[in-house]
């Protein structure tokens, strides 16, 4: 199959007066209405999912969240590196898409090059989706003919969107725009492509997009609210099982040596997106620094609230994190409270200059309060 030519754009359609940019976007036909009447061979390999891929204009960051009535979808469908690019394969997912598409990114190439090229000679490419962003904030979304309905994909608007078409259309709610596209077509814009496939109905696709596009707060903080959307859009057909999220940011992991910020997989639960948000509160606690705005100094009744902590821990060991009560903060007192912490797993929140993190006194003391 030659998809070079399949997709190049049909030049009668420009002389028809569409803009070229629009041509390239209709060049793979549509045919939503070619539904296998029986699921094929492969169908139990196929990750029914939702996902949304993302970049921050602000802080950089790039990510993926995804759910899916598969298991370990976390494993399969979200890929990302810092600088570079964030990428979603899934329905009969091509890992390649995943890591040569990156691998191309970081050589300069478009979302739309990296797609074009890998789907050159993906002989399975009408039962695939893929969505992908670049580090500049260009999006794709791709959504194959042989994928099961619901399936399709919406992008935010670029600088130029394309007019109405029968195979892409634009969708225009207060001061923003996006692009949606159905089977058998790419779709180009900017910021985020989400894209799903054996939903409800669109209102899934619909319902990411748009709350992603509304919501306040960090590149995770929208994700997860667009993932929860999604859901209450009626979600996979068949209900839920996995879900994911990734983010990166430039030495955004633990202690600085890497650049996963977060990285968090439920294999496997009743309702995944809930069990995600348990983790991402826990991975909040021991993997992001302390915002400087809950340091608080430790005063007398901090200490008379930790001393006994650290007099009678840890539990079944002779040697406590401290010998003799203090009364008051001391070197020795903050020596015991920095052991005693990085027993705790606060690693990112110890501190030797007087101060504490609130939220981690407000965590110690509520797992003792039982």
């Amino acid at each position: 199959m030659n998809l070079g030519r399949r997709l190049r754009p049909d030049t009668r359609l420009a002389r028809r007066g569409l803009p070229v940019a629009l041509v390239a976007l209709l060049a793979v036909p549509l045919r939503a209405q070619q539904q296998p009447l029986t699921p094929p061979d492969h169908f139990q390999k196929l990750a029914h999912t939702y996902s949304i891929v993302a970049w921050d204009s602000a802080t950089g960051d790039l990510g993926v969240a995804v759910q899916s009535k598969f298991p370990n979808v976390g494993g399969i469908v979200p890929w990302a590196r810092a600088g570079v690019g964030a990428v979603a394969t899934q329905s009969l997912a091509n890992t390649e898409f995943g890591e040569r598409g990156l691998d191309a990114l970081a050589r300069g190439k478009t979302p739309e090059q990296v797609f074009r090229a890998i789907a050159g000679r993906d002989t399975m490419l009408q039962d695939r989706q893929v969505g992908i962003v670049d580090a500049r904030g260009n999006a794709v979304s791709f959504t194959g003919r042989r994928t099961f309905d619901w399936a399709g994909g919406r992008v935010g608007c670029g600088p130029t969107p394309p007019r109405r078409a029968d195979s892409v259309r634009v969708e225009r709610t207060a001061n923003r725009c996006r692009v949606v596209g159905g089977k058998g077509v790419l779709i180009l814009g900017r910021d985020y492509a989400a894209q799903a496939n054996i939903m409800v109905s669109d209102l899934t696709v619909r319902n990411m997009a748009e709350t992603f596009e509304r919501t306040q707060g960090s590149l995770a903080e929208r994700l997860m609210a667009a993932l929860h959307a999604g859901q209450a859009g009626g979600g996979d057909k068949r209900g839920m099982q996995s879900a994911a999220l990734l983010v990166v940011r430039k030495n955004g992991g633990y202690l600085g040596a890497n650049d996963r910020y977060i990285d968090l997989r439920v294999y496997d639960a009743t309702d995944p997106i809930a069990e995600l948000d348990r983790l991402l509160a826990l991975h909040r606690l021991h993997f992001f620094p302390s915002d400087s705005a809950d340091l608080v100094p430790i005063t007398p009744q901090i200490v008379r609230q930790l001393e006994p902590i650290l007099l009678s821990e840890p539990a079944g060991q002779p040697q406590k994190w401290l010998a003799a009560p203090q009364g008051r903060v001391t070197g020795r007192f903050l020596e015991a409270l920095r052991d005693f912490m990085y027993w705790e797993n606060y690693d990112v929140r110890v501190r030797m200059d007087g101060r504490i993190d609130r939220v981690v006194l407000e965590d110690i003391l509520q797992k003792r309060r039982h």
